[in-house]
């Protein structure tokens, strides 16, 4: 069972531009592995490093998305 805790508008205001901020940073990451993983001299450590921070960032929205639109039982 799953309570949800009403937020404030200043703190759903929070949430969300911290939300933003993670998809932004999420979706430029994505963008450096891409070009990284191109180059046929790339570093290994970093990429692996970078891809590490790509799933930490999508842990971190999905737990910020779960916290704005909790799942309510019907």
């Amino acid at each position: 069972m799953s309570w949800s805790i009403p937020f404030s508008e200043e703190e759903r205001r929070q949430f969300e531009a911290k939300l933003s901020e993670l998809r932004i940073e999420h979706r430029d990451l994505d963008v450096a592995l891409h070009r990284l993983s191109e180059d046929p001299l790339h570093d290994q450590l970093a990429l692996k490093r970078m891809k590490k921070r790509k799933l930490l960032l999508k842990d971190q929205i999905a737990w910020i998305e779960r916290q704005l639109d909790p799942d309510v039982p019907a």
